[in-house]
């Protein structure tokens, strides 16, 4: 059995690094990145950045993510999968989907600090886009799912999400003959079964790729694709930003986890049912009742590990597909890129000169930039670099619900 772990993870973290193309570098350690319980294609992706040399690269992105052996992708499949995703079907009172924390004229996000929760609740943290999700190498804020197969399951019944139950969402299914129909010819299902629905799910948001933008076509070769303010940007971002250490290779993200110092949600203090939320989250997440009754700030990957150094770390958020998922930060702290700018500018505090709420742990890296105004502006023009044009979608028309039995059918299975 060690033997198959062991070589499962070498093989994940192959894939990991082969597809991100040197994303990961530069030493983990107690102080710096996360170390605690990752699952095997992240915390493998961390081993390879602590024996690597260095910080990578900004790259191209490939052409197309990465297909896991047991969900390949079909255009049926990809169909099944976009209705299922605008479907409120899959949830607790099927009023809300996929797509109402991941809306497309929304950058695929959630606009406001907090994403949208199940009716009656908010939820905690900010919606992080779809956008290239397939190419990463885990899913949250925390890193703290596998896939988005296991990203579908859990935000369908996390309780201020989804909050679904098995049975009902795959009854639901089953009384709407297209999906009957589409499930038995994706998969082979008699009837829709519901691990089926978060397989369909994510291979449609692997479809979801933004891979032509002005820095892919400038690093590419194309000199032309950067603007002169980008291109000084760019010698910012590299130089005295110091911006790749963290935001590089093709995803400009290292997958890591840090504490850059982003102040607590003033929403907490005057949102009573979003602190409700809050104490939920740390309850469910099986923090002891110290944490519980005094935390004033997101412990973050503190909850993969339960390691004090992993306080108030979240992972390094890709740069591409930002002009359009505002607000930014694990709480939707800054509604603009010059804030998070001005923010990294002053060593990790905001206007009002607030910062983590575990100082502890926040990182060494984070320090006052010194960059003059032209500086910022330009810095902020290069990171548009990495959107392209915005990329929209309607809603599809939903399949209709339609009795599994007509009222004779059943007249004659009751005699």
């Amino acid at each position: 059995m060690k033997t198959l772990i062991k070589a499962v993870a070498l093989l994940a973290g192959a894939v990991s690094i082969a597809v991100l193309s040197g994303c990961e570098s530069a030493s983990a350690t107690k102080e710096e990145g996360f170390k605690g319980t990752l699952n095997v294609v992240s915390q493998t992706a961390v081993a390879a950045k602590a024996s690597s040399t260095g910080i990578a690269a900004l790259a191209a992105i490939p052409a197309n993510p990465p297909i896991p052996s047991d969900n390949k992708q079909s255009d049926a499949k990809v169909e099944l999968g976009k209705l299922l995703f605008f479907d409120p079907i899959l949830g607790g009172d099927a009023s809300i989907s996929c797509a109402s924390c991941h809306e497309p004229s929304q950058g695929w996000a959630w606009a406001e600090d907090f994403s949208r929760g199940y009716p009656g609740t908010v939820h905690w943290r900010n919606s992080q886009s779809i956008m290239n999700s397939g190419y990463y190498p885990g899913s949250s804020w925390a890193n703290s799912v596998i896939s988005l197969e296991k990203q579908a399951l859990s935000a369908a019944k996390a309780a201020v999400e989804g909050n679904g139950e098995n049975d009902i969402m795959e009854a639901r299914m089953a009384l709407i003959p297209e999906y009957r129909k589409r499930f038995n010819e994706v998969f082979g299902d008699e009837y829709p079964i519901i691990s089926n629905a978060w397989r369909a799910i994510a291979s449609f948001e692997r479809t979801i790729n933004q891979t032509d933008t002005p820095i892919d076509r400038y690093l590419k070769g194309d000199k032309k694709a950067l603007s002169e303010q980008q291109v000084r940007g760019k010698a910012v971002f590299e130089g005295k930003g110091n911006c790749i250490q963290c935001h590089n290779g093709a995803l400009a993200s290292d997958m890591e986890m840090y504490n850059i110092g982003v102040p607590p949600a003033k929403r907490w203090e005057e949102d009573g049912l979003a602190q409700i939320t809050f104490r939920f989250e740390l309850y469910a997440k099986g923090s002891n009742e110290e944490l519980y009754r005094t935390a004033k700030a997101d412990p973050g990957a503190y909850f993969r590990g339960k390691n004090k150094w992993d306080l108030g770390k979240f992972r390094t958020p890709s740069l591409r597909y930002t002009m359009y998922t505002a607000p930014y930060m694990h709480n939707g702290a800054f509604y603009t890129l010059d804030e998070v700018v001005d923010f990294y500018n002053k060593g990790g505090f905001d206007e009002d000169n607030r910062t983590t709420g575990w100082p502890k742990t926040k990182s060494k890296l984070i320090k006052p930039l010194g960059l003059s105004d032209d500086e910022k502006a330009d810095l902020v023009a290069f990171i548009e670099s990495f959107s392209g044009d915005e990329i929209l979608m309607d809603k599809p028309d939903l399949p209709d619900y339609a009795p599994m039995f007509t009222l004779e059918e059943l007249k004659e299975a009751k005699k």
